[in-house]
C-alpha cells in the first residue's frame, strides 16, 4: 500500500457511522476520491452526497466504480459482506477506523480526549475554543457541531489535532497524544473488557501513550484508578481541585458560573443545556489552559458555544410542550438526562423513549438501567438495538422492563411509535439512545407540532 498521503481511492466500510464520515470529509477535502458503503440511507449519508462524497447502499461488489487503494472499515459492518470478502480477496489493504486515526495522530500534535462519557462535547467546545482563539486545527468528533454543522473540522497546517479517544474495543490504544483528558471510567463495553478492572487497565495503557513531556487531566479521583506518572491535573465542580467552579446559577434558561484553581474566569455563561454540561465546559476549558489558549477566549467560546447534535438537543420547545433527542446510552447518561430535564423544567412530567444498544450491554448492565430508567414518570421501551451483534438468548427489551419499577412503563415496536405518542399527552419528552432512534427525531418533532395545532 501506498503511503497514506499519497493515496488517490479510499473506499469506507460503514461510511454513514459518525466517526467514519468525519474521516471521510478528511481525505475528501485533501483531494482524494472519496466512496463508501453504508446498509440504509441516512441524514448523514445525504449530507455526505451532498458534498460530492460517493456512498453506496448496494453489498455487490460490481457496485465499485474503481479498485481502492486502502479500505476502512468500522466493526458495525460484518466481515461476512460481499464487498468486505471482494476486497480481503483481492488483496487491498483493509484497516480499521482506529488505525487510520492513529497514522493521522502520530503526525499532528494531539489533544485525546477520553472516557466514557462526555467525549463528544468536551472535544466539540474544544474545538470552538481553538476555533475562536484562531488556533489552526483538525477535529474529529463523535456528533455534528452545531455551530459548524459538521462532525469534522479542517484547517491547513494545524498546531492541534483534535479527537476522540475511544475506548471501544481498545481503539484509542492506537492514538499518540501530546495532551489527554479521562472524563469518566464507569463500567462499560464489558463485552470487550470482561469487567470495570480491565476497562480501567485499557486507560492505564492508553496514558501510556502520553510521551515523557505530555500531560494529563482527569477528572478529580479518577487517578487512583490508573496508573501515571507525568504531568498531571485534576477537575470537578467544587474545590478542591486544579480546575473548579465557583457558584452555580440557573437564570432564564442560562448557567452562570465560574472557573477558579490554575484558570481564572468570571461569568462564564453557557447556554448548552444541562448541569453536566457545565462540568464538560470546565474540562474543555483545562485542555484550552493547557494548550495554552489564553483565558478571553476561552470565555468567549463557551459563551457562543452551541452544542451538538443528539446532547441534550432541544427539538422543540413551546409553552405546553418540550421535546429532547439525546444520545444517552448508559446509565449514568440517562440518569443526568433526565436530573437535567427537572432542573430545567421542574415539576413537569418527564416521558423517556429509550432504545436500549447492544444485547451485551443491556444484560451488563441491567440493573442499572432499570434503576435510571425509573427515574422517569412514564417510560416507552422500544426494541434493542443490535449494531454490531447477533441476539442473546433470553436478553430483549421484555426482559429489561421486568426490571423497572414503575407503574407506567411500556413495551413499544419501532411501528407503532408514533402512533402512540399521537394518543398520548406529553410535557416534556425525551428520547434516548445511540441505534438509529435518532430517526424518529424529525417525525415526533412534527407530530408534537401538529398536536399543539388541533
Amino acid at each position: 500500500m501506498r503511503g497514506i498521503d499519497h493515496i488517490t481511492n479510499i473506499y469506507f466500510l460503514g461510511i454513514g457511522g459518525i466517526g467514519m464520515s468525519a474521516l471521510a470529509r478528511y481525505f475528501y477535502t485533501r483531494g482524494v476520491n472519496v466512496c463508501g458503503y453504508d446498509k440504509t440511507p441516512s441524514p448523514l449519508t445525504r449530507a455526505l452526497q451532498s458534498e460530492g462524497i460517493g456512498v453506496s447502499h448496494s453489498d455487490d461488489p460490481t457496485s465499485l466504480a474503481v479498485e481502492p487503494e486502502l479500505v476502512v472499515r468500522t466493526p458495525a459492518v460484518p466481515t461476512t459482506t460481499h464487498l468486505y470478502k471482494h476486497f480481503e480477496k483481492h488483496g487491498i489493504p483493509i484497516k480499521k477506523r482506529a488505525e487510520v486515526l492513529g497514522i493521522l495522530s502520530a503526525g499532528i500534535p494531539t489533544i485525546a480526549v477520553a472516557g466514557t462519557h462526555g467525549k463528544t462535547t468536551i472535544s466539540a467546545m474544544l474545538t470552538h475554543i481553538l476555533k475562536t482563539a484562531g488556533v489552526p486545527c483538525i477535529a474529529f468528533l463523535g456528533g455534528i457541531s452545531t455551530n459548524y454543522n459538521t462532525n469534522y473540522i479542517g484547517e491547513p497546517n494545524p498546531r492541534w489535532l483534535v479527537a476522540e479517544a475511544d475506548e471501544y474495543d481498545r481503539s484509542f490504544l492506537q492514538l499518540s497524544p501530546q495532551l489527554a483528558l479521562i472524563s469518566a471510567i464507569d463500567a462499560d463495553h464489558l463485552d470487550i473488557y470482561g469487567n470495570k478492572e480491565g476497562l480501567q487497565e485499557s486507560f492505564s495503557l492508553f496514558v501510556k501513550r502520553l510521551p515523557a513531556d505530555g500531560t494529563l487531566i482527569t477528572r478529580k479521583g479518577i487517578a487512583s484508578h490508573i496508573h501515571y506518572n507525568g504531568k498531571h491535573f485534576d477537575y470537578q465542580p467544587e474545590a478542591p481541585a486544579d480546575y473548579y467552579m465557583g457558584t452555580i446559577d440557573v437564570r432564564q434558561g442560562y448557567y452562570h458560573t465560574s472557573f477558579h484553581g490554575k484558570l481564572e474566569i468570571g461569568h462564564v455563561r453557557t447556554g448548552h443545556p444541562g448541569r453536566h454540561n457545565l462540568e464538560n465546559a470546565l474540562a474543555a476549558a483545562a485542555l484550552a489552559h493547557q494548550a495554552g489558549v489564553p483565558a478571553n477566549f476561552i470565555k468567549s467560546a463557551l459563551n457562543s458555544f452551541q452544542g451538538v447534535r443528539r446532547r441534550f438537543e432541544i427539538c422543540l420547545h413551546t409553552e405546553d410542550t418540550v421535546y429532547i433527542d439525546d444520545y444517552a446510552h448508559h446509565p449514568e447518561e440517562i440518569s443526568t438526562c433526565i436530573a437535567s430535564a427537572r432542573e430545567m423544567w421542574p415539576g413537569r412530567k418527564i416521558t423517556g423513549i429509550f432504545q436500549p444498544h447492544l444485547y451485551s450491554r443491556t444484560r451488563d448492565l441491567a440493573e442499572g438501567f432499570a434503576e435510571s430508567l425509573s427515574q422517569l414518570d412514564e417510560l416507552i421501551l422500544l426494541d434493542i438495538y443490535p449494531a454490531r451483534e447477533t441476539p442473546l438468548e433470553g436478553v430483549d427489551a421484555h426482559m429489561l422492563l421486568e426490571k423497572i419499577n414503575m407503574a407506567h412503563a411500556t413495551y413499544c415496536s419501532r411501528d407503532e411509535l408514533l402512533d402512540l405518542l399521537n394518543k398520548r399527552e406529553t410535557e416534556v419528552l425525551i428520547s434516548m439512545g445511540a441505534g438509529d432512534i435518532d430517526r424518529f427525531a424529525e417525525p415526533i418533532t412534527q407530530l408534537l407540532k401538529n398536536k399543539a395545532l388541533r
